[in-house]
């Protein structure tokens, strides 16, 4: 995998699960911040934003779209650093209501502190930072109102979680009944593909610049995906519980069937396409994560390795 070549004026901060990456671009004595990270991590962003810094002021921090490993860092660097808050606009009453479900915080019993935002981005406008200008564009499908952000004169994409190096992110819209998002996710492909794009700066995993081949592998998942939704299913419920794994680093097998049975978005995707016993779904997942090599079993416990 080969990185793009960034202005010096963007730095990527690229993050392990459970943070989105952060990307900050550079003005003078300012700087603006793309997507923050979860909340968990929420000392460990403000250092390294700090560090970043150089004791310039954060004037701005912008998020791709509202799940939690994107917004759960919001108000810690809102309170360090006195940002505005622009979320995209589809998001902005969901979040002034504080709508922890339609956030999807506890239908995926994951965490975000409550922050205030100061205005919004839609779909067509431009935002200059870094020294660049973007164009915000629509990016629906892992969530029905996310942005990317485009850079013609660079031919870089900043991507959220609508194109990583392996994939896109979870089809919740899908998965929940709420929109068509497979669809979406396809339309969005296509947008993408469209672009002048050299480099892709993306909401998970290292820059990269092999767009034509990550495009390629995405549209191969959203086919497989139309073809087999209890494939879509089981990937989601895995990313999701791997997820839950890493921030409570374990839990008991045999309080596993009732986690997923009282969590909503694991007892939705089950009703809706795997349609197990709580059991026999926590026992299937349990061994896929061994399998994956992202947990271990020992003594009748779940860990997260």
């Amino acid at each position: 995998m080969t990185a793009p070549q960034l202005p010096p004026s963007l730095v990527v901060l690229e993050r392990g699960w459970l943070s989105a990456n952060n990307i900050i671009g550079l003005d003078g004595e300012t700087a603006t911040m793309v997507d923050s990270g979860y909340v968990t991590h929420a000392g460990q962003t403000v250092d390294l934003v700090r560090h970043v810094l150089d004791g310039r002021r954060l004037a701005r921090l912008v998020n791709t779209h509202g799940h939690s490993d994107h917004i759960g860092c919001n108000a810690a660097v809102q309170a360090a650093f006195g940002c505005r808050i622009t979320v995209p606009a589809g998001i902005a009453p969901v979040i002034a209501a504080w709508d922890e479900a339609r956030l999807l915080l506890s239908w995926s019993d994951q965490q975000c502190d409550p922050f205030r935002h100061d205005d919004t981005v839609t779909a067509g406008d431009r935002l200059a930072f870094g020294g660049c200008e973007w164009h915000a564009i629509a990016a629906p499908g892992h969530d029905m109102h996310a942005l990317v952000f485009h850079n013609e004169q660079h031919r870089l994409l900043i991507s959220g979680d609508a194109l990583w190096r392996d994939g896109f992110g979870v089809q919740f819209p899908e998965l929940l009944g709420t929109d068509p998002g497979l669809a979406a996710t396809r339309a969005t492909l296509e947008a993408i593909a469209r672009l002048p794009i050299d480099g892709v700066l993306p909401g998970h995993g290292a820059p990269f610049v092999e767009v034509d081949e990550a495009l390629e592998r995405a549209f191969a998942r959203v086919a497989a995906f139309a073809a087999d939704a209890e494939r879509m299913a089981r990937n989601a419920v895995r990313a999701c519980l791997t997820f839950s794994l890493l921030e409570c680093r374990s839990i008991a097998l045999e309080a596993l069937p009732r986690y997923l049975e009282e969590t909503t978005l694991y007892r939705e995707i089950n009703r809706r396409y795997l349609r197990l016993a709580p059991e026999r779904l926590a026992s299937s997942l349990a061994q896929d994560l061994v399998r994956a090599g992202v947990a271990r079993i020992d003594h009748g416990m779940l860990h997260a390795t």
